[in-house]
């Protein structure tokens, strides 16, 4: 397979989170429907939390096996251990301690004490919540499609061709629900994303994937491709902790566990399509 045919393919996985940002755009739903929106991305990330955990701890439980029987080191699977509890910690905690930092800044800073450089807003901190939430969970999802398209080009780069392939159309149905995921603060938020920052988010989500494809048909490094999965793993635990504080608030508690099912059942339904290619 040439490169371009493979740089072709990456980028219609990726592009694929498209389909579902325009949901971010409805106008005030009803709050049962808002709530319903909100669970089936609670689920989506659900399923992509375990999904992206499970990938990532394959190659910290083969150093281990490996280890164990001789066939590998002791030091290969504790430093494979130490990026996967290191970068997953990263993921989560700097999303906790930026959210908690801004919160902070806005309650210190008063009108009379501020001067106008320290009540000029930074790019992300001056978003709204939905916004900022939206962001945070485009760029889990970019670090998970980062990862994906590692997998696309060290197929390629090991002449798995048909294997590349699938794992496009694979890829590309799974990252068709994951742009519903993104716009999902919206439901329950005053605040409609415009077309622009819709167009960003896709592209924060969905980019990485063309680049994964790049750079796996380059070299193939498994500390590179368990960094990516941990640091996807943790911010997308911290998004999904945030989505369940809005759906509580809703109170919609039988929307929320059907929508919640939904999101789970289409999270498996998409990644049936990887297992039967044998990836």
């Amino acid at each position: 397979m040439s490169t371009t045919k493979l740089l072709i393919l990456g980028a219609i996985a990726g592009s694929t989170i498209f389909v579902g940002l325009p949901l971010g755009r409805l106008s005030r739903p009803m709050p049962r429907t808002r709530a319903s929106l909100n669970a089936v991305a609670i689920g989506i990330l659900l399923f992509l939390f375990f999904d992206v955990l499970a990938h990532a701890n394959e190659p910290v439980e083969n150093a281990l096996t490996a280890a164990s029987s001789g066939e590998g080191t002791w030091l290969r699977f504790a430093e494979l251990a130490a990026v996967f509890a290191a970068c997953t910690g990263i993921g989560l905690l700097s999303l906790v301690y930026y959210d908690k930092r801004m919160a902070s800044r806005a309650r210190s800073l008063g009108p009379g004490a501020a001067t106008t450089a320290e009540l000029r807003p930074g790019l992300i901190a001056g978003l709204s919540e939905a916004h900022r939430l939206a962001l945070f969970i485009a760029l889990g999802i970019g670090l998970h499609n980062f990862s994906e398209g590692l997998a696309i080009g060290q197929s390629a780069a090991n002449g798995e061709v048909s294997l590349a392939t699938v794992l496009v159309v694979g890829f590309a149905l799974h990252n068709g629900t994951e742009g519903f995921g993104i716009v999902a603060p919206f439901a329950n938020s005053d605040h409609r994303p415009t077309w622009a920052f819709l167009a960003m988010a896709g592209v924060i989500g969905g980019g990485p994937t063309f680049l994964g494809t790049l750079i796996g048909n380059s070299f193939v490094n498994d500390y590179v491709f368990l960094a990516f999965l941990a640091l996807a793993a943790g911010s997308i635990l911290y998004v999904i902790v945030q989505l369940l504080k809005m759906a509580i608030r809703l109170g919609q508690t039988e929307a929320l566990m059907w929508g919640m099912l939904l999101g789970l059942v289409l999270g498996f339904a998409t990644d049936y399509v990887l297992v039967l290619a044998g990836s």
